[in-house]
């Protein structure tokens, strides 16, 4: 199965006023990232990312993320949920597809050209992102921490976990909630 680049999305039923939106999420996550005092209060540890669960707004689910130089996330997606989020500080890089891929069915897929994204993130930049979006972030820092602000809504019902080799996307691990909380 190949995947080619997506055309861009249309949009979709408004939301109902109690959901929020992808720009409600990355309002979220800039105001969230301009506080001094959260930002400090993260632990931060020179081995691995270190967590904390927010409160998002509409029931969304947020973390608070620190990345200690040279650790990233892998290629994942976040299944059903939008999301947002930024750099508080250090600089974030996100390599993405610019594809949509099969919900289900499926466990490795060939990519076609053109559908890899880079973006950098320097503190201050974030994102929101739709349904299904396969990313992966990194802090290629050599020395210096990074720390996130991240939304989802709805709260994560899944992680799905990916490989990639070339073109070659293989379905590693899908991961609940439970794993991670």
């Amino acid at each position: 199965m190949s995947v080619s680049p997506s055309a861009p999305a249309t949009a979709s039923a408004a939301p109902t006023a109690s959901m929020p939106t992808q720009a409600d999420l990355l309002d979220f996550v800039r105001r969230t990232a301009a506080d001094a005092d959260l930002m400090a209060s993260l632990p931060l540890d020179p081995e691995g990312r270190t967590w904390v669960r927010l409160e998002g707004p509409g029931g969304s689910e947020a973390w608070l993320i620190g990345w200690p130089p040279g650790t990233g996330t892998g290629w994942h997606d976040h299944a059903e949920s939008v999301g947002a989020f930024i750099t508080a500080s250090g600089e974030l890089k996100e390599n993405s597809l610019a594809a949509r891929l099969p919900a289900d069915g499926w466990k490795t897929l060939e990519l076609t050209d053109g559908v890899d994204r880079e973006r950098r993130l320097p503190a201050g930049k974030g994102r929101a992102f739709g349904r299904h979006h396969v990313h992966e972030v990194l802090n290629e820092s050599t020395d210096q921490h990074a720390v996130s602000v991240h939304a989802y809504y709805p709260p994560l019902p899944q992680i799905r976990r990916y490989s990639r080799v070339g073109q070659v996307l293989r379905l590693e691990q899908v991961e609940r909630p439970e794993d991670w909380q």
